[in-house]
């Protein structure tokens, strides 16, 4: 065989040689005879491949390195290093992986989450929030200008979430989705006000119904009737919502009506059935408008139940019992549905006592009605009718304080609005006001003259309309309270009605929290002490 230094490397003559050799290692070892001296050459010999001229080891006599050789070679080495020498540092693939999850877990804790969440993009930060209850989100708008900006720029994607997510299909309906812009806090705070006015009125009334019409006074009863109570509550807020949305644009429509006829309103223009009842019932389908008015007089009786004393014997007897006061008039009761809503009832309905829940109808309606008072302080006169001159200095100190005070007083929130005008902090959607807000005085003065009577609310309007649509054959098919009671505790058609009211069966999401409607805990137990007129 030719020496290998005569024989060019992966050439043909280099490579039959090496099969040769192979070959005769194999038969060596099977036999147990000793390899050619060829073999052991090649054994021997070392090949060094042409990097960065790089030579053999001629001499077989050790040469000493100096420390700058070593580092080179050592340097040189890492730079040509392939990738599979990197793992080989490690004993195996799991050691690594622990090495890197510790290294993760240590770094994790040296930073807070507060760190860690502004190091994520803003299109997962957004994410997150949109994810949270919308209480947390609008709390958390209070945190920094960041998230204030954070979250009042991408007003957008979080309402829209939680349309998807959180607001159930029959209050989308009667409060459409607006497009662009529109779509912000003040339209989905709003909804949310509604929703939790209509199931706090809906847990108040179904209390009521179950000890006065029910009977179920005593504790062993209340939780044999617990099923029936909460479904019945469970149906009666999307049709007190859709009578929260009626006497709100009732309201704002019959403003309109007077605005735009110079005062005159509708008691003095002739028509049979209400056009402006008329023109908000259109927008509701034929069972919404079916349930809602065998409902509506339900709603009428218990509120006229819950102002009115609750003996019936006589003076006599009611004196006695600490009841002084008689029920409101009618137009009393217009006042609060048509001007107050049912935010108002709420306010009534919760007040505790009957004379104390009589007081605080008769205030409200007096605030509405009253002129406002001059309260201007009397001049304080001298001794024998002589007038103290005061000091002009003092009038100027006067006067700039009282002037101050006006203005801390009176215009606190112009001047705040005025004062972040050019500040992005106080330009968002939420300060437009809640649902159905207060009117100013001449808005009351104008429609309450012009309010119908209690017994011509909703009940002829959407009765005609009914059998104008031919919704029902006959007014008898109409039913009255104590089939709807039935219905509304009954057990059969849930699941339905979930797909109706709800879009799809209902998520925990839209369901009303009984903890987050109950009293208070300090209201409870004041209420709980022993007062008179209850």
């Amino acid at each position: 065989m030719d020496p290998l230094h005569i024989t060019e490397f992966g050439s043909d003559r280099y490579l039959e040689k090496f099969n040769q050799l192979r070959e005769a290692q194999a038969n060596a070892s099977h036999q147990g005879t000793p390899a050619p001296a060829a073999s052991v050459e090649l054994q021997q010999s070392q090949f060094i491949l042409p990097i960065r001229g790089s030579t053999a080891v001629d001499s077989e006599e050790p040469h000493v390195k100096s420390a700058e050789q070593k580092r080179q070679e050592k340097n040189r080495f890492l730079s040509f290093r392939p990738k599979f020498h990197a793992k080989a540092a490690f004993p195996s693939g799991t050691e690594h992986v622990e090495r890197r999850s510790s290294l993760t877990e240590s770094t994790r804790q040296s930073l807070p989450f507060d760190q860690l969440f502004q190091y994520l993009p803003n299109e997962l930060q957004v994410e997150i929030i949109a994810s949270l209850p919308l209480s947390d989100i609008l709390n958390l708008r209070l945190a920094s200008r960041s998230l204030h900006a954070l979250i009042s720029l991408n007003e957008a994607p979080i309402v829209r979430y939680h349309l998807e997510h959180h607001i159930p299909a029959y209050a989308k309906r009667l409060y459409p989705v607006p497009e662009g812009s529109s779509l912000n806090f003040h339209y989905l705070c709003g909804i949310w006000h509604r929703l939790h006015v209509a199931a706090k009125l809906s847990y108040l009334m179904c209390e009521w119904i179950s000890k006065e019409i029910f009977l179920r006074n005593t504790p062993q009863k209340e939780r044999e009737f617990a099923g029936q109570k909460e479904r019945m509550r469970r149906r009666l807020i999307p049709l007190l919502f859709t009578l929260f949305h009626f006497f709100e644009t009732y309201r704002d429509l019959h403003l309109k009506f007077l605005m735009e006829n110079d005062g005159r309103g509708l008691l003095k223009e002739p028509y049979t059935t209400n056009p402006i009842e008329t023109q908000i019932m259109n927008m509701y389908d034929d069972r919404t408008l079916l349930r809602v008015h065998e409902v509506f007089p339900l709603v009428i009786s218990s509120l006229c139940r819950r102002l009115r004393p609750p003996s019936y014997v006589g003076r006599v007897e009611r004196s006695l019992r600490g009841y002084l006061r008689e029920k409101p008039p009618d137009e009393v009761h217009v006042a609060i549905l048509c001007i107050g809503g049912l935010r108002q009832v709420e306010r009534i309905w919760e007040v505790k006592g009957y004379n104390t829940r009589r007081v605080a109808v008769d205030n409200w309606y007096s605030s509405i009605t009253r002129d406002p008072i001059d309260t201007e302080p009397k001049k304080r006169r001298g001794m024998l009718g002589l007038k103290r001159k005061k000091s002009s200095v003092a009038v100027g100190k006067a006067s700039t304080s009282d002037s101050a005070a006006n203005t801390r007083v009176t215009g606190d929130i112009t001047a705040t609005i005025s004062d972040g005008a050019h500040s992005f902090v106080f330009n968002t959607s939420l300060s437009a006001g809640m649902p159905m807000g207060s009117l100013t005085r001449d808005q009351v003065k104008m429609l309450l003259p012009d309010l119908p009577k209690l017994q011509k609310i909703w009940l002829e309007t959407a009765e005609a309309l009914i059998l104008d649509r031919k919704i029902v054959e006959r007014a008898s098919d109409i039913k009255r309270n104590a089939q709807i009671l039935t219905d509304l505790i009954r057990d059969e058609g849930v699941e339905e009605e979930d797909q109706w009211w709800y879009g799809t069966v209902a998520p925990e999401s839209v369901r009303p929290n009984l903890e987050a409607i109950e009293e208070d805990a300090l209201e409870q137990r004041r209420l709980l002490q022993p007062s008179h007129g209850t």
